[in-house]
């Protein structure tokens, strides 16, 4: 935000950002977009009904991801200027950490009853600085592994797009900060506003916070929402395979409304689906890695080696390496 556009003094909505090191940028870019498209009438970007800042205590630009940088514009101070402030994760393996001063303003903020924002990676980050002790938090799928491995005993919302537990709001990232920041710029400033931002933003609509993430590729699609979430489900938990009761349960329905959606929407039984997507992933591997067919029955929740021939040659009429063999001689013709 430019220095000699005017702002309100008594904007309806105030959000601080802090950006980690190598930040995703596309899921701070849709958030502060929304905010800008909110804070004024067309695109004119004047921080009227809104106003945003990024805060860093040493001033220094913020290199995102992709290269691109951003120059903050004030120090953290009083985190009680801001109506919420908004932690923008990146790499998971690049930005584990904020800095101790900006660890501070967050345990501050908290205190003080500011309600804290994790886009992206974070999460983590919220959760690292001690901050998201029973709260519920979104990770998108693709770092679901990621997080069961760095936080023990921990299991993250990773079928929806967004979550607002209390104070604690968290999303997947990318596309998906666009509507938990259209969620808060509906509360404090209405739908109309909300929806104007959407679509300049070619956006058709505010997506619910309880709309499935997109998972892995697959087959299997369906516009019931439990469905997608169900299916999302089974392809973080193919190496475990977990019985279809427990997916219900984790869905928080009955095993008899997860068959009867299966069965409205794809004609077929919740197992069913879930074998067809851990062959899937069998195949994918095969084509795509040198690992032993034991391996491969292991990380696709076969009981062994055994169990998956058997369930594969009864599929596809030949055994995995077999399928795996014709498959690189086809490649090599063509």
């Amino acid at each position: 935000m430019p220095e000699t556009i005017p702002s309100s003094p008594n904007p309806g909505l105030r959000v601080g950002f802090l950006l980690a090191r190598n930040f995703t940028l596309s899921a701070f870019a849709n958030f502060v977009d929304m905010l800008r498209l909110s804070a004024d009438e067309g695109d004119r970007s004047r921080p009227i009904r809104a106003r945003w800042s990024v805060l860093a205590h040493d001033m220094a630009p913020i290199r995102s991801s992709s290269g691109v940088t951003v120059s903050p514009q004030e120090r953290p101070g009083d985190p009680q200027r801001f109506d919420y402030i908004v932690v923008v994760g990146g790499l998971i393996d690049e930005g584990g950490t904020l800095p101790r001063e900006h660890t501070d303003f967050l345990h501050a903020a908290a205190a003080a009853g500011v309600p804290l924002v994790g886009l992206c990676t974070g999460a983590f980050l919220l959760h690292r600085a001690g901050l998201m002790q029973g709260y519920r938090c979104c990770v998108s799928w693709f770092h679901h592994g990621d997080f069961l491995e760095q936080f023990d005993g921990l299991v993250p919302v990773s079928d929806r797009i967004f979550v607002v537990d209390r104070d604690r709001l968290t999303c997947s990232g990318g596309a998906s900060s666009a509507h938990l920041a259209a969620w808060l710029v509906e509360r404090h400033l209405g739908r109309s506003v909300a929806l104007k931002s959407l679509h300049i933003m070619i956006i058709e609509e505010a997506m619910q916070a309880d709309e499935p993430q997109p998972g892995l590729p697959s087959e299997l699609h369906s516009a019931d929402p439990l469905v997608r979430r169900a299916i999302l489900h089974m392809q973080q938990s193919l190496g475990l395979a977990p019985p279809v009761s427990r997916i219900a349960e984790g869905l928080g329905v009955g095993r008899r409304k997860l068959e009867r959606h299966f069965a409205r929407a794809l004609g077929m039984s919740p197992a069913e689906a879930f074998l067809r997507l851990r062959l899937d992933h069998v195949r994918f591997l095969l084509s795509s890695s040198a690992h032993s067919v034991t391996r491969i029955a292991a990380e696709t929740g076969f009981c062994d080696a055994s169990h998956l021939i058997h369930t594969f040659r009864d599929r596809e009429g030949t055994t995995p390496e077999a399928w795996r063999k014709a498959r690189r001689e086809a490649d090599a013709a063509a």
